[in-house]
């Protein structure tokens, strides 16, 4: 940032971790610019406001926001209590939305379309690192601007691009056709939608813990309304991934969602369908028909597609990004998160230097970061964005120290890419003893985020 310091730095979601680099940007005396498509602070959260995190208050706070909140006479929430989506949004990210210093810097219902360098496509090498960033912008009211700024932050997120039904990556064969089928990947079965579902035959698909929350939902509206049938579709012979550690697991509220899970499914509650990958859905007058690539046919009424999500790369097309070809996420992180080969407890801590990009000065961060990879902890995306403003301030010690502080185990560290041990004990899968974690906890996906995969 040495010829574009009097320029802002752009940050691209105000989400809980790209208010978290806003307000550190403000401790490090550089300018934040924060675009949010939303209509407010923390919009894609309100979509899963009813759902519970795993883990407590004291792990889903950044201490830069904290210090900026309690400047202006904030009171932090019980440090153990296991907050709703709705009151992460409602005592924390508006409060800190609201505060001068961030409400004067936030714009809202303004969805970044493109990043580039000003007046370089990514063909372009010569002066390439001094040149300022050119974000463009759709507001609300219709008008596109362009902004020249210093550097991007991007924490724009991936809840708005989730993973399609199909077992290749691409849609399932009539799976756009029957689109008014499908749900909401974390409805409100119990709440806000339960005319959608109360009495009707309903599909969830995925084993990951946005289906765990779902299905646990879906079994209390059953007691409700005993015409509701339950049905769970996965690609994997078994749920047991789902089920987690039980009692061992390192995030109790965890631990006790695959409890139960098990349980419901054991009773017959829940009709689990293993091997189940999807191959078409065609749309019925009274629902859908989901038929699986062996031939297996599942009759619904609607569909609850959990299965995971991915990077909007599209606004990012003119940059010179370095991502891994399996997970997408930064070359350099993308092995240590991929899940065909990693739990959490195996990724060290990480920030700027495993975060950096070709273009120097951008960088990916919070549950965009991890790509497709579907395990991720807010306290990973503070931790990044520490880092990662130390880097744009010049403090190169303070970003190449990367420290994570988690449930149970205390402090994992790293200084300049040296690995973290996990204690031998650490529960398989469990983000006790992990050094990094997906950009929220959800006691079954957002922050303590692990939304899962088919």
């Amino acid at each position: 940032m040495d010829s574009t310091t009097n320029l802002p730095v752009a940050v691209i979601g105000a989400g809980p971790v790209g208010l978290a680099a806003a307000a550190h940007l403000l401790e490090r005396g550089l300018e934040p610019l924060i675009f949010e498509a939303g209509t407010t602070a923390g919009a894609a959260i309100g979509d899963w406001r009813h759902i519970r995190l795993f883990s407590p208050w004291r792990f889903n706070l950044d201490a830069a926001a904290v210090r900026l909140l309690e400047s202006a006479g904030w009171e932090a929430p019980r440090p153990t209590a296991l907050p709703y989506g709705g009151e992460l949004i409602d005592n924390y990210l508006a409060p800190l939305a609201a505060t001068p210093a961030i409400s004067s810097r936030l714009q809202t219902g303004a969805r970044v379309t493109a990043v580039t360098r000003a007046g370089l496509d990514k063909t372009h090498s010569r002066d390439r690192d001094t040149t300022p960033f050119t974000v463009r912008v759709q507001h609300g009211n219709g008008e596109t601007r362009d902004h020249t700024v210093a550097a991007v932050i991007d924490a724009s997120g991936t809840w708005g691009t989730r993973n399609p039904l199909g077992t290749s990556g691409l849609p399932a064969v009539g799976e756009n056709a029957a689109a008014d089928r499908i749900s909401s990947p974390l409805p409100d079965v119990s709440g806000r939608e339960r005319s959608r579902f109360a009495g009707r035959r309903v599909l969830v698909v995925g084993a990951g813990h946005s289906a765990a929350n779902t299905l646990i939902s879906l079994a209390d509206l059953a007691r409700q309304e005993p015409a509701t049938r339950i049905l769970w579709a996965v690609r994997g012979g078994s749920a047991e991934k789902v089920y987690g550690g039980g009692d061992a697991d390192g995030l109790p509220a965890r631990g006790q969602l695959g409890s139960r899970l098990r349980r419901l499914v054991q009773a017959g509650t829940i009709e689990l369908h293993t091997r189940f990958g999807i191959a078409s859905l065609k749309a019925l007058d009274s629902g859908v028909t989901v038929q699986s690539v062996d031939g297996r046919t599942l009759d619904a009424d609607v569909v609850v597609p959990c299965t995971g999500f991915r990077p909007d790369l599209a606004m990012l097309r003119e940059l010179r990004l370095d991502l891994d070809p399996a997970v997408e996420a930064p070359r350099q992180l993308g092995p240590l998160i991929d899940p065909e080969f990693h739990s959490c407890g195996t990724v060290p801590p990480h920030g700027a230097k495993l975060l950096a990009h070709p273009d120097k000065d951008f960088y990916v961060v919070g549950m965009k970061s991890y790509g497709r990879a579907p395990t991720f902890l807010l306290a990973t995306g503070y931790e990044q964005v520490r880092s990662v403003v130390a880097a744009l301030a010049g403090d190169q010690e303070a970003s190449n120290t990367v420290q994570l502080v988690l449930p149970e185990t205390g402090v994992c560290s790293t200084d300049a890419g040296t690995s973290c041990e996990v204690p031998a004990a650490t529960p398989a899968g469990s983000e006790a003893g992990c050094c990094t974690a997906p950009e929220p906890v959800l006691v079954g996906f957002p922050t303590g985020l692990s939304h899962g995969r088919q």
